[in-house]
């Protein structure tokens, strides 16, 4: 759920459950009083009535027996000095929570709760004097509230007179008291119930992914990239979490092609000392032999003077595969490509390649099994030096065996490469290991760990070669066995039909 949502619901929860949880508890509150009310007074009654309007209930309590003092008052006010008359009305206002009183003139001669009658003695109004609604009665506030029913009449030697009921309210209020505290208790609980399960809610779905990237990016302080992290894509704060995960996959990644840089770094630094050491070393022995003069013929000058030149060629190689790396793989090489006629490409380049190979006692085998016409987008100085380090990587690795090498050149239809051409070239040398053919295009990467001068080499060449080829949009792969030899494949992008100035080029040209 995104934040919004949750921001939403938790506007919802805000108002809609305290809400729900009031009603049911007020109901809940209602129900209890109206039943202690029911109990208490022996009526039935709505509990909000009684709770808003108390007076109208506790009038209610004394309806019938202050009717029935109003029909006595009006035809036989004598049986108010009746002791069994009075005895009776005190009965039915037992339970009430009422009692009577009876005055005659000024004098009170009877009370029917003299305690409680003298703390409100003084409020009692005189003959005539009552305001409030009869049938209602007067509510009379003080220390010790009463509802006062007050029926006036004349006794039979003509003496003003007054029957009152006195109904009290200390047992009511309390009673709407508690109903109060009880609604204040309940809000009081809702409202940290709600809070609490908000608190709870937001603590999962916030607090704990924020602990948990702050966690991660203390772990990535530390140094430790492992540390992973997993978040819910549907909400922002998860989204940030799958965000830093990607990060943190990125970061590793990077992190980890640093290394290994600096590994392979050691590694060529190391290789170069070596490769170096060996033509150095010649050198300088060769030119103290002459200065020292051990060479002390003709013959041996020239002999030494043509090594030195020799190992001079090869640091010359060295610094030169060096420096084209460079630029390789820094994306700073400039290409020129152009179509050229790739048949008649490789029949220069092989005329080239042959020569050379034959003093080494290698023979080359060719086949173009493409249309004559084909054409393909390369920059031609470019290609012969893929052509050219594999050739001599295959030569390197040929063995103390008559050499063979097999120049191949094939439609990339053959292969589900409809606009490609697929080049191989293969010989029967000593092969890689299946362990090791993975690898053989990583820089630095040597299937063979010797240090001698056959074999040597900075380990960039077949690295430059699928650069190369990678530039050109192609691909590159090779196949291999133990004792049987390798195959290098690679391929090359059909010029387009619609390529003008098409031109044939020749090998290195």
């Amino acid at each position: 759920m995104k934040l919004k949502g949750r921001l939403l619901t938790a506007f919802l929860i805000i108002t809609t459950i305290p809400l729900l949880l009031v009603c049911l508890s007020l109901s809940l509150i209602i129900g209890y009083q109206n039943n202690e009310i029911k109990q208490t007074y022996d009526v039935k009654t709505n509990s909000i009535t009684a709770i808003s309007n108390p007076v109208q209930l506790l009038s209610r309590l004394t309806r019938g027996v202050y009717n029935e003092i109003v029909l006595t008052a009006a035809k036989a006010p004598a049986k108010f000095e009746e002791e069994e008359y009075i005895a009776y009305l005190e009965k039915e206002l037992k339970g009430k929570y009422s009692y009577l009183v009876i005055r005659k003139g000024n004098d009170y001669i009877y009370t029917g709760n003299d305690k409680r009658f003298s703390e409100i003695k003084e409020n009692i109004p005189a003959f005539g004097e009552h305001t409030g609604n009869a049938e209602g009665g007067l509510y009379v506030d003080g220390s010790s509230p009463f509802l006062l029913k007050q029926q006036d009449f004349y006794y039979s030697d003509g003496t003003e007179g007054s029957i009152f009921i006195i109904t009290e309210l200390d047992t009511l209020i309390p009673q709407i008291k508690a109903s109060a505290i009880q609604l204040l208790l309940s809000l009081i609980s809702i409202i940290i119930l709600t809070a609490s399960v908000l608190i709870i809610w937001i603590y999962r779905s916030i607090i704990i992914p924020i602990n948990t990237l702050h966690a991660a990016t203390n772990a990535m302080k530390e140094g430790n990239l492992d540390y992973s992290i997993e978040g819910d894509p549907e909400d922002e704060i998860g989204q940030l979490c799958v965000d830093f995960e990607e990060m943190r996959i990125q970061l590793k990644e990077l992190i980890d092609v640093r290394l290994r840089y600096e590994q392979e770094m050691k590694e060529l630094i190391s290789n170069i000392s070596h490769d170096l050491r060996t033509p150095i070393t010649a050198i300088k022995g060769y030119a103290e032999g002459i200065m020292d003069g051990v060479a002390d013929t003709k013959e041996k000058q020239e002999k030494y003077i043509k090594t030195i030149y020799t190992k001079a060629n090869d640091l010359s190689v060295l610094v030169d595969e060096l420096s084209f790396y460079s630029k390789i793989d820094c994306d700073t090489m400039p290409y020129t490509f152009s179509c050229i006629n790739l048949g008649d490409y490789f029949e220069d380049c092989l005329g080239e390649i042959t020569l050379d190979l034959e003093v080494k006692n290698i023979e080359v085998e060719y086949h173009n099994d493409t249309d004559n016409d084909t054409k393909v987008n390369v920059d031609a100085e470019q290609l012969k030096r893929v052509i050219s380090n594999i050739v001599g990587n295959s030569v390197k690795y040929m063995g103390n065996r008559q050499g063979h090498i097999d120049i191949r050149i094939m439609d990339g239809a053959e292969f589900n490469r409809a606009e490609e051409v697929v080049v191989s070239i293969g010989d029967n040398g000593v092969g890689i290991s299946a362990r090791d053919l993975p690898f053989i295009f990583e820089r630095f990467y040597r299937a063979d760990a010797s240090r001698n001068s056959t074999r040597g080499g900075t380990g960039l060449g077949l690295a430059i070669v699928k650069k190369i080829i990678e530039d050109h949009m192609g691909t590159i792969w090779a196949e291999s066995e133990e004792d049987n030899g390798t195959t290098v494949y690679f391929t090359l992008r059909k010029c387009k039909e619609d390529v003008k100035n098409e031109q044939d080029t020749d090998c290195g040209r």
